[in-house]
């Protein structure tokens, strides 16, 4: 399954490690990359509304 999406590496501790599986698994993400990607879209969609509030 080739897919034409850029692709990084990141190495992270054993607790985000762990924050990040019980976000996937509360979520319901398939996989673990699904639930990274969502989480980096809500960060910056958090830093965008802090950037707009000042």
């Amino acid at each position: 399954m080739a897919t034409e999406r850029p692709r990084y590496t990141v190495s992270v501790d054993k607790e985000l490690f762990q924050k990040i599986e019980d976000f996937r698994f509360e979520r319901r993400f398939q996989t673990r990359s699904e639930a990274t990607v969502e989480l980096i879209r809500l960060g910056l969609e958090a830093l965008k509304r802090e950037e707009e509030e000042t």
